[in-house]
């Protein structure tokens, strides 16, 4: 859950580079594209953090008893992309570090070489965003 007034703030800070820091150029243009600004791009990019936010968490639970596949201060946020379809709905694509590590931490012993490569982790993050009043919400479940 994110405090879209308190986000805001973030956004708005002089010489912050939070936005470029956390969201892809795919995340930024897609919000550009749809004339998004000020309150309504804080409103929009708060549902994305939480979203980024609540993949992690999935991801963490799913590996409950072991440290994290990749501690939070060393996480590049920008590896956890969240597109969305010509109907507005929303879908995550890993990409770097992440994706290496979400497919590390749920292959199996039988995966081939080229299944890794090629990213059959057979790992899907399902999530969903939803916004109320000063608050945006995400959920995300890992289906495996």
């Amino acid at each position: 859950m994110v405090h879209v007034p308190s986000f805001a703030e973030d956004l708005a800070r002089p010489g912050s580079v939070f936005a470029s820091s956390v969201f892809t150029v795919g995340e930024r243009t897609a919000a550009n594209r749809r004339g998004l600004a000020g309150d309504a791009l804080a409103r929009h990019l708060a549902g994305r953090w939480a979203v980024k936010e609540a993949v992690i968490k999935a991801w963490s639970q799913a590996i409950y008893g072991a440290p994290p596949a990749i501690p939070r201060d060393e996480l590049d946020w920008r590896e956890i992309e969240v597109v969305a379809d010509a109907w507005g709905r929303v879908a995550v694509t890993l990409h770097g570090r992440v994706r290496d590590a979400v497919i590390d931490c749920f292959a199996t012993p039988t995966s081939s070489a080229q299944e890794r490569a090629d990213g059959a982790s057979g790992v899907d993050f399902h999530v969903s965003i939803s916004h109320d009043g000063d608050h945006a919400i995400a959920i995300a479940i890992l289906a495996r």
